[in-house]
């Protein structure tokens, strides 16, 4: 009874996530609008933001091939699912994360490992680097090791390294108060990763 509960509880939850979030309308402006002040204001905002729903598509290049899937993404403070479908993801694959406990299931079955890239890539034979990407979508560095970091003329991320990815931020949206990242270029060794966000559903802090 405890875990319907708690399944009722999340469910319901995530219904009222979609349903504020479906509020935020992105805002397409002229890059005039993005400055550095502008990024500075909504650092404290940014670094608060741990609830979302981001739907977008992924890219991914290696030497021997080059295909696409989706990315539909629901961010809880402690809780994510990441349900990805498409060519590269050999049909659809939900990788779920909850407090240090990870599980990827797909036609073949539910698989768990101790980290969400040890999972992708026993399951997939590639991997996101889900670990820092919660932050890296916000334009943040992850604060769990070093890392470099350049900024645009405008004042806003550009390129971000740290723990061998190469992260660069090619394009930004506003939705609300926020400018986010709407595509984003990850490059590792030989593998390359094009992040394209179709839409960001952020959920701010009234």
């Amino acid at each position: 009874m405890k875990n319907l509960t708690t399944t009722a509880r999340w469910l319901a939850a995530s219904a009222m996530l979609a349903l504020l979030a479906g509020c935020a309308a992105p805002t397409t402006l002229p890059d005039s609008e993005r400055t550095e002040a502008v990024w500075e204001a909504q650092q404290e905002q940014l670094a608060a933001l741990d609830t979302w729903i981001l739907v977008g598509k992924a890219g991914l290049r290696t030497p021997q091939e080059s295909t696409s899937a989706n990315l539909d993404w629901s961010q809880h403070p402690h809780y994510y699912r990441m349900l990805i479908s498409g060519p590269f993801g050999s049909g659809r694959n939900l990788l779920e994360g909850r407090e240090g406990r990870f599980s990827l299931t797909n036609a073949d079955g539910r698989f768990v490992a101790e980290t969400p890239e040890a999972l992708m890539q026993e399951q997939l034979g590639w991997s996101l680097p889900v670990s820092s990407l919660s932050d890296w979508i916000r334009g943040l560095p992850a604060e769990h090791s070093q890392y470099q970091l350049e900024h645009d003329d405008s004042g806003f991320p550009q390129r971000l390294s740290q723990d061998g990815w190469d992260i660069d931020y090619r394009d930004w949206i506003q939705v609300e108060s926020l400018w986010l990242p709407r595509r984003l270029i990850m490059e590792y060794d030989d593998l390359r990763v094009t992040l394209v966000v179709t839409e960001w559903r952020p959920v701010l802090d009234e």
